[in-house]
């Protein structure tokens, strides 16, 4: 069980970060360097804007109550690709050479966890891989994923760096790269809610139970065997399960005529797109549809 509970405290680019060691991502001796910390991937988990975690899930991996997260198709096609878009990037910035960096923590709060893919010069360096531009904005801004945005911002503030650099491969050939700068205001946010986790850890209070797939995942994983025996619920529980299983089944139906609308409107065509911006994705299989995939970022405007 965690019980570091240091105070969020200020940022302190004079005192500098501490080495924790060198490890492989994903390594026994990764996972344990980061069990009595928060990551920068984890922060977003933290702040509820991680695709991939939520609090409550991280929460239970960090008392040791469910397994670590197992490597993904996705996490390990990222692996592969790295050191070929970090080389990538040193081709087109041969200004400073590239270092593979080392494990750190920030010097006046332990818990708070830094593994940047790269230090270049006095910049950092996250390469990522993407499946499409969803999410993406025009290379040379700082208009990525969220849930990216809060691990550079983690990083520079445990490292007291200024800029960080994300080189993106996307679909597998499109190389993009964007810039995030140091935000005293959002680093701050960060510090807060990741000392309130940590908080959260010591004193043995679990986050709320919200719908993130991985915090259904974590409740079924907790329990461990059977007994046949009834529990009761209360009937405001039973009643709100109910409901939002009708609903469900009226949602489903109303998604499949709407995608059955959207579906015909493309055609044979590839994407649907309003003003530009996509809709959502039509895929092929054997010359039919084979699938229609919704855009990740479904903002109206």
């Amino acid at each position: 069980m965690v019980t570091n509970t240091a105070s969020a405290g200020e940022r302190s680019p004079a005192a500098g970060p501490v080495v924790v060691g060198m490890f492989e991502p994903g390594s026994e001796e990764w996972h344990a360097a980061r069990r009595s910390g928060i990551g920068g991937s984890e922060i977003a988990a933290v702040l509820g804007i991680s695709p991939y975690e939520s609090a409550f899930s991280l929460w239970h991996r960090k008392q040791g109550l469910i397994a670590p997260v197992a490597e993904s198709e996705e996490m390990y096609w990222g692996k592969v690709h790295e050191p070929g878009i970090c080389r990538r990037f040193a081709e087109l910035h041969p200004e400073h050479s590239l270092t593979v960096a080392p494990t750190y923590a920030a010097a006046a709060r332990r818990w708070q966890i830094a593994n940047p893919d790269r230090l270049w010069g006095p910049d950092l360096l996250e390469a990522k891989t993407a499946r499409t531009a969803e999410g993406w904005g025009e290379p040379g801004t700082d208009e990525i994923p969220v849930h990216y945005r809060a691990q550079c911002l983690q990083y520079l503030d445990v490292l007291g760096r200024r800029r960080c650099w994300v080189a993106v491969l996307i679909a597998g050939s499109e190389y993009r790269e964007y810039v995030v700068e140091y935000d005293a205001a959002e680093a701050a946010l960060l510090r807060d809610a990741g000392a309130g986790f940590m908080a959260s850890l010591a004193d043995g209070t679990r986050p709320d139970i919200d719908g993130h797939t991985s915090t259904y995942q974590a409740i079924k994983e907790l329990p461990d065997g059977l007994d046949d025996i009834d529990i009761e619920i209360a009937a405001e529980l039973r009643d709100e399960y109910f409901a939002a299983l009708d609903a469900a089944k009226d949602a489903d139906t109303e998604k499949r005529r709407l995608a059955g609308l959207v579906l015909d409107e493309i055609g044979t065509g590839h994407r649907a797109v309003v003003d530009g911006r996509t809709v959502a994705t039509r895929t092929v299989h054997d010359g039919h549809t084979h699938s229609l995939q919704p855009a990740r970022n479904r903002s109206a405007a």
